[in-house]
């Protein structure tokens, strides 16, 4: 093969990388790939705190052969609690967040999952996470907090999540659990999400279908209140 016929292939190669870079930076394919390996990158969390779970779990349970049929442990429940309320250690965040602050980490025990949590739902927030609605109360806080991400990111395997499964945020007023009592499908344009409930809820949505091509016209709504707190 002559040096022409190798400088020819070369170029044709090059125009099609960048003819393809152009085409995945102005396409959901971006989006979708930032956001998967967010999700990877944020599993390992998951697997921490879930392994953390498990020697919590194994800690109360020795704590109540020894106390006989009481089940009353404060100080060492205390003491697992505040072990768990401190993750991640490396991560301080805000009390007051403002618009595209990292304000917590959503974690889903269902799929293994550990999110970050960014103050406002404009897509540069989306980009970086889930979305906390800023016109709602903090997670732990009376009232509905309302969390959103995209369906082909961060929220691509929400569908698998549904009653009785639960959502634990930390925030940096604390670890709060929450546990799912209602799954909805609503119009795009259901303002019922947001609306204010008379207890701590965390409302979680994603647009739906989740196979949907294309804008989805429907929402996958699940509804969540608090059941415990440290």
């Amino acid at each position: 093969m002559n040096k022409k016929r190798i400088s020819w292939l070369m170029a044709i190669a090059a125009t099609g990388m960048i003819l393809f870079g152009l085409w995945f930076s102005g396409t959901q394919a971006a989006t979708f790939a930032k956001g998967y390996l967010l999700y990877k990158a944020d599993s390992a969390a998951a697997e921490d705190f879930a392994t953390k779970l498990q020697t919590t779990d194994a800690k109360l349970s020795l704590t109540e052969t020894e106390t006989t049929e009481s089940i009353q442990a404060p100080a060492e429940e205390q003491e697992v609690t505040q072990e768990i309320a401190q993750l991640p250690k490396d991560i301080h965040y805000p009390s007051d967040p403002q618009i595209g602050d990292l304000m917590g980490e959503l974690i889903i025990p269902k799929l293994g999952a550990s999110l970050p949590i960014i103050h406002g739902t404009d897509e540069d927030e989306l980009e970086q996470g889930v979305g906390h609605f800023a016109g709602s109360v903090l997670p732990g806080q009376d009232d509905n907090s309302v969390l959103s991400g995209h369906r082909d990111t961060v929220f691509r395997d929400l569908g698998k999540v549904g009653k009785g499964d639960e959502f634990i945020v930390n925030t940096a007023d604390g670890t709060f659990t929450y546990r799912v009592r209602q799954v909805r499908i609503v119009d795009e344009d259901d303002r019922t999400v947001i609306v204010p409930k008379p207890r701590a809820t965390l409302t979680v949505s994603t647009c739906y279908p989740f196979d949907f091509v294309g804008y989805a016209p429907e929402r996958y709504i699940l509804v969540a209140d608090l059941v415990s707190s440290s």
